[in-house]
């Protein structure tokens, strides 16, 4: 009897020790999730991303953006008035996580001659937030928000005429990552495809003009990635080496074309499309964005040398939608090599 009573009280004791143990346990994690604080978004330029979200619970975030109408280079010896979100086209990329709210501070820069807003597609409510943060220059707006779906989504200013201050670079990405986050990679890259409309042919040298025109009549100049001719070219190549997993965040304003997105000599390995994290489609080819979308594309990198983005609508090459990745690495004749011919035998 003895031994059973002392058994008894072991018991009790084991489940007393157990539900301490798990209350200390749980109660802790659902105290930091009720009050984890204030966090200021990291924004990062293209063709950057900020690094994963990395927490287990929702969250306040700051989001800063500021709307600046400045000049800049659009292709060798051609300049163009830009409009754009924090001073660069495409605007930064935004990360946060399923089921944060997001404060949004939205300033208008005391230059800029136009009322500008933000119409963000990650954003449920009329016109994405846009009618409510229509604002003047050099005045600020503040909204909250909560970040209800996850996915990629584009964010454009829509105030009027929208398909003016799209065309002159008021766009960006934002990532809202599912609460179990995204799958581990080694590197993330950011890329917007846009066309620019303007008065004068490429290769004008100068201060080039919008063209309302041609952008009716969906008469691109330039069709480029990340905001200018040669922006992932030469010393600007995104950067990776051999066997690593690459992943980039792919959208495309338009604001008129579909793109055609291929990586000549990779497959995608995964591809999450229209930025639908959750039915990812498998060693595809090229992959199509809509106009206002984004497409993820995760590929496993295994020779060296340097691979080409094109939007496969191959004409558009010539006005400038290229761009590069340089991979460091051993080279696999294994998977490639050359045997034989090609050279002229009289040389």
């Amino acid at each position: 009897m003895k031994s059973r009573g002392w058994l008894i009280s072991y018991l009790v004791m084991g489940v007393f020790f157990g539900q301490s143990l798990f209350q200390a346990c749980y109660g802790q994690e659902e105290q930091k999730a009720v009050n984890p604080g204030v966090i200021v978004a990291d924004l990062r330029p293209a063709p950057y991303v900020p690094p994963p979200v990395n927490r287990n619970y929702e969250t306040k975030v700051i989001v800063n953006l500021e709307a600046k109408e400045f000049r800049g280079e659009i292709a060798k010896g051609s300049d163009y008035d830009y409009w754009g979100y924090n001073g660069t086209v495409p605007g930064p990329f935004i990360r946060v996580r399923e089921g944060d709210t997001i404060e949004f501070h939205f300033k208008n820069a005391v230059n800029s001659k136009n009322t500008h807003t933000i119409d963000f597609h990650s954003m449920t409510g009329p016109c994405g937030a846009a009618c409510i943060l229509m604002t003047e220059p050099g005045k600020e707006t503040v909204i909250q928000a909560k970040a209800l779906n996850p996915g990629v989504f584009v964010y454009h200013c829509a105030a009027p005429p929208i398909p003016v201050h799209i065309a002159n670079g008021l766009y960006g990405l934002i990532l809202v990552e599912p609460k179990n986050g995204l799958a581990k990679v080694d590197r993330e890259y950011y890329l917007m495809q846009s066309e620019f409309y303007t008065e004068q042919p490429a290769g004008t040298k100068g201060l080039l003009q919008f063209s309302s025109k041609n952008g009716m009549d969906e008469h691109p100049t330039y069709v480029v990635f990340n905001g200018k001719v040669g922006a992932l070219l030469g010393d600007n190549k995104l950067q990776a080496k051999t066997n690593e997993t690459v992943r980039l965040f792919v959208g495309n304003i338009g604001p008129n074309l579909v793109s055609s997105f291929h990586l000549i000599g990779e497959i995608f390995d995964t591809v999450y499309r229209e930025g639908d994290l959750s039915t990812p489609a498998h060693n595809v080819q090229t992959t199509l964005i809509p106009s206002g979308g984004v497409t993820v594309v995760d590929f496993k990198i295994e020779m060296p040398g340097d691979f080409t983005l094109v939007d496969h609508s191959i004409f558009r090459i010539n006005k400038g939608a290229m761009g590069q990745i340089h991979v460091e690495g051993p080279e696999r004749p294994d998977i490639l090599k050359k045997i034989s011919g090609g050279e002229d035998e009289n040389n």
